[in-house]
């Protein structure tokens, strides 16, 4: 077996930041004086998210919300409608909370002390390291999935803690005096990204790879191991399409929690084998004071989410009776004003199945 050459954490980064200078792909938050608002919202945005998708997105949201103080002064449902389709919402409610924050405490301005940062609505470890290197040039470092990857494969470790990885990380970004730690952490991201690739890696376009000991052992795409699936629950949702004289019946999710501050169909986990529509109608009657007349059940609408799996089965309904007067969570919402809402993905494939508006 061929054995690496020694590595150094000072070496790798200069030959990190040499690649990087030359390969890094053209990314619109990409910009010679980052912004530190327009730096944090994309870090917001890549988690979980990816980079094509954000691409546009980002520059859509930018003309809606062009600074901080605007994305501050906005409403909630505003935010969350321009988040529509980018999933996982409640990085759009955390930034939006932060954001009032740095406006009402940090007279705007974002606080440049990472313990500062780090205090505000949804901000960890790794934003707080992005944010700090990029917009600030603070020697701080960075642990994303592809950093993960990387660092695995250097030291062949089938499973590196994250004491370790953020050790490894941290080292790096502070060696050879900490200089240019922005594009020093964007090079290791970027290195995983497009080189580093989980399967078929191109070990030959690495700029590193005679320091990598998977690369010598041969063992670079068993790295890191990958962990043991958990089962994720799966829920039944009966969901009601009530219609009533041209209106459809939306209900606001609560603010914290699973999709938090989004509208959607109402509906009823269903918990045993009973018939949908008796669920249904039983459920409705019992939360809201809803009487419905549960017509057709159309086609299952699934979706996955992070930690669970949800079958929407969706029911055309009529409306019997309602007694939820002054209910600020239950509207009746013109059937082609769907649009001003924002509702998730599942939410729209249901209205679409009854042919009501919906992207």
């Amino acid at each position: 077996m061929n054995l690496p050459a020694e590595p150094t954490s000072a070496a790798r980064r200069e030959a990190l930041l040499a690649w990087y200078d030359e390969h890094r792909r053209d990314l619109p938050w990409r910009e010679p004086s980052p912004d530190p608002y327009r730096v944090w919202l994309s870090e917001v945005m890549l988690q979980q998210t990816r980079v094509e998708t954000v691409r546009k997105r980002y520059r859509e949201w930018l003309a809606r919300f062009p600074s901080l103080e605007a994305l501050a002064e906005a409403d909630g449902d505003e935010v969350l409608k321009a988040w529509e389709g980018l999933g996982y919402y409640a990085r759009a409610r955390n930034l939006h909370r932060a954001v009032r924050e740095v406006r009402d405490g940090y007279r705007g301005t974002v606080p440049d002390d990472p313990e500062a940062f780090r205090t505000l609505p949804g901000v960890g470890r790794y934003t707080a390291g992005a944010v700090m290197s990029i917009a600030f040039g603070r020697p701080e470092p960075v642990v994303d999935g592809n950093v993960r990857r990387v660092l695995a494969r250097w030291n062949d470790d089938p499973a590196p803690s994250d004491r370790d990885l953020w050790e490894e990380a941290g080292e790096m970004v502070r060696a050879g005096g900490g200089r240019r730690p922005g594009a020093l952490n964007q090079a290791l991201m970027e290195l995983g990204a497009t080189v580093c690739t989980p399967r078929s890696p191109s070990c030959d376009a690495c700029p590193v790879a005679a320091t990598c000991a998977a690369f010598a052992a041969g063992t670079q795409e068993e790295r890191p191991a990958k962990k043991r699936a958990r089962s994720v629950p799966h829920h039944e949702i009966a969901t009601a399409l009530l219609l009533h004289e041209g209106s459809v019946l939306l209900r606001r999710r609560p603010e914290e929690g699973l999709l938090g501050g989004m509208w959607e169909l109402p509906g009823v986990r269903l918990r045993e084998s009973v018939d949908v529509r008796v669920a249904l109608a039983r459920g409705l009657a019992e939360e809201w004071g809803l009487e419905v007349l549960p017509g057709d059940e159309l086609e299952p609408v699934s979706h996955a989410f992070t930690h669970l799996r949800v079958t929407y089965r969706p029911v055309c309904c009529g409306l019997a009776a309602e007694n939820f007067q002054g209910d600020p969570d239950l509207v009746w919402c013109p059937v082609d004003e769907m649009d001003r809402f924002a509702l998730p993905v599942a939410q729209r494939r249901m209205a679409a199945l009854a042919g009501w508006s919906g992207r």
